[in-house]
């Protein structure tokens, strides 16, 4: 299979991110976006993913930042699957944390939509809203051209919801994203499109 590998760079009046992702690295990751929560839950992403990731981000505000961030992510998944020949395609993972359990299901469609029940109650997450969280994966799932479903389905601590979150959108990409030999060659779909 190719390199599947991307570097994204993007500037703007708000925000300067250099973002590098390889699908099919070891979940390794350097990430510093100065939103300590946020640097978490990316390296929840490439840690149980099994991506590699080196993110470097700063900027004006944690909206800005955040979602600056997740356009750079899913421009480099869009980048780093290519022709997207082979590809599992679709994929899903359940993720418990505590009190927690999350669900995320993708679908590497070429179409982006999010669908997010999100069940926060607003407990403290280090000064990080959890709306960014809502913010983050819809931009993700624009930019990426992806159908993503994400739900919480319960939990008590904000924290434990949005890790397990994070856990189960890095174990589901990393499904999908994986190389299926029996189509080696082949698109994943019966319109010969992404």
């Amino acid at each position: 299979m190719a390199n599947r590998q991307a570097i994204i760079k993007r500037k703007t009046k708000e925000t300067n991110i250099a973002l590098e992702l390889n699908l099919d690295g070891t979940g390794q990751w350097e990430v510093n976006t100065s939103i300590k929560m946020l640097d978490h839950f990316l390296s929840q992403v490439a840690r149980h993913g099994r991506f590699d990731l080196k993110v470097s981000a700063t900027g004006d505000d944690q909206h800005h930042l955040a979602e600056d961030v997740a356009i750079c992510l899913g421009k480099a998944l869009t980048q780093a699957l290519g022709e997207k020949q082979g590809i599992v395609r679709m994929a899903d993972a359940t993720v418990p944390m505590d009190d927690a359990l999350a669900m995320v299901a993708v679908d590497i469609s070429g179409r982006g939509y999010a669908v997010l029940e999100l069940s926060f109650s607003d407990n403290d997450m280090a000064g990080f809203a959890t709306d960014l969280i809502r913010h983050f994966l819809e931009s993700l799932a624009a930019e990426a051209k992806l159908n993503l479903h994400a739900r919480i389905l319960y939990g008590t601590n904000d924290h434990h919801k949005a890790e397990a979150l994070f856990k189960a959108l890095g174990r589901a990409l990393d499904m999908a994203t994986r190389i299926d030999p029996r189509i080696a060659g082949e698109l994943p779909s019966t319109k010969g499109s992404l």
